[in-house]
């Protein structure tokens, strides 16, 4: 892919982060212009849900970035395709010598 359509789509794509982030502050901002004072009783079990909310959300993030958490504690370098190629030729090399 040409350096030019690389950085196209990084331009699109930051409009449309921007277009995200504007339209989410909006949002906000209007619900929080639109408040209104609640009469209502929180029993102590909302904190305790909540608490099981952010501590699921943390196991699916764990869950689901499980791999690169592995490599960050190995010690071992992984090789790319490319490094097993020359690897594989190096030995190759040594073999037929």
């Amino acid at each position: 892919m040409p350096d030019g359509a690389n950085q196209t789509g990084l331009v699109d794509l930051m409009k449309r982060l921007i277009s995200v982030a504007l339209t989410l502050f909006c949002c906000l901002c209007l619900m929080l212009a639109t408040e209104r004072r609640a009469m209502a009783y929180v029993d102590p079990g909302s904190g305790l849900l909540a608490l099981q909310s952010i501590g699921s959300m943390l196991a699916a993030v764990g869950f689901f970035l499980r791999r690169r958490i592995l490599r960050l504690f190995r010690k071992e370098k992984l090789l790319s395709g490319s490094d097993v190629r020359k690897a594989a030729q190096k030995e190759d090399s040594c073999k037929a010598a």
